[in-house]
C-alpha cells in the first residue's frame, strides 16, 4: 500500500510512525466537524497504526465542493473511498453524527463487500434503533445555532464570530439535515467488537442510550463513560485515545 492509494480528497492521512501500517483507524467527525480535530491523536495510537481522518465536502480543503445532505449518500461515498484501504485491519471511530455514519459504513463494507472491521467505536450518539428525530435539526438557522450552542464545543465559538458564520454555516446546515433525516432502523448487527464512549454530562445522551449499541454487534460490547459533556473528547482526549490504542494493539 502506497501513499497514492489513499483518496486524498476524502481522508487526511497520518502515517504510522513505524512505516507500513499494521492497522488503520478511520475517524469520522461530528456534524459541522472537520478532520483537524483528530490531528493530535496520531502520535498516541501506537507505532503500527495509521490514522485517516475523513474530510467531508464543503469545508476546509473541500470548501468549494457541494455539501452532502443525506446519510445514504455520505455513507456510500465514504465506503467507496475506503475500499482500497482494507489490505490491513481497519477500525472506525465516529463522534456524534460520525458514529451513525461509522455504523452505516460498517454495514456496507460487511454486507456489500465482505469486509469485516477490526472494531467499531462510537461516541456520543444513540444507537441506530434508538435515534429520535429532532425538529431543531431541520429548522431554520436560528434553531440550528441554538442546538450547536446547547451541545457546546468549538463550533459554537465559530458561529459567534460574524466573519466565520457564513463560512462554516453551510456545512453545519447540511450535516444537521443528515442527522435530522436519519430515522430509526432495526438493529442490524455487525460482526466486529463495538465500544461506545460518552460524557457523563452530555445534555442529549444517557448512558442507557449508548448501552443500546450492544444490540448491533455479535462480537462483544463495552461502554466507557468519561467526565464531560457532548464534546467530552476535547478534555478527555488522552484517556480516550489511550483506550482506543489498547483496542487497536
Amino acid at each position: 500500500m502506497t501513499v497514492t492509494t489513499v483518496d486524498s480528497a476524502w481522508f487526511r492521512r497520518y502515517p504510522a510512525p513505524a512505516g507500513r501500517p499494521t492497522g488503520r483507524l478511520v475517524c469520522l467527525p461530528h456534524a459541522g466537524g472537520t478532520a483537524s480535530v483528530f490531528h493530535p491523536w496520531a502520535q498516541q495510537l501506537g507505532p503500527g497504526v495509521e490514522l485517516l481522518a475523513a474530510r467531508y465536502p464543503g469545508r476546509q480543503e473541500r470548501i468549494a465542493e457541494p455539501c452532502i445532505e443525506s446519510m445514504p449518500a455520505l455513507a456510500d461515498a465514504v465506503t467507496a473511498a475506503l475500499l482500497p484501504l482494507v489490505d490491513v485491519p481497519v477500525a472506525l471511530f465516529g463522534h456524534s453524527m460520525g458514529a451513525s455514519l461509522a455504523y452505516e459504513v460498517a454495514l456496507r463494507l460487511e454486507n456489500l463487500h465482505g469486509v469485516r472491521l477490526s472494531g467499531l467505536y462510537v461516541s456520543s450518539r444513540m444507537a441506530p434503533h434508538r435515534v429520535q428525530p429532532k425538529e431543531a435539526y431541520l429548522g431554520g438557522d436560528p434553531a440550528i445555532v441554538e442546538e450547536v450552542r446547547r451541545l457546546g464545543g468549538t463550533d459554537a465559538d465559530l458561529l459567534a464570530d460574524p466573519d466565520l458564520y457564513d463560512l462554516v454555516m453551510p456545512a453545519i446546515r447540511a450535516d444537521f439535515r443528515i442527522v435530522g433525516t436519519y430515522h430509526p432502523r432495526p438493529a442490524h448487527p455487525v460482526h466486529c467488537p463495538v465500544a461506545a464512549y460518552t460524557g457523563d454530562r452530555d445534555p442529549g445522551i444517557r448512558p442507557e442510550d449508548m448501552r443500546a449499541w450492544a444490540d448491533v454487534t455479535t462480537e462483544g460490547f463495552e461502554l466507557s463513560v468519561l467526565p464531560g459533556d457532548h464534546f467530552y473528547l476535547n478534555g478527555q482526549r488522552d484517556a480516550l485515545v489511550r483506550d482506543l490504542a489498547a483496542r487497536l494493539a
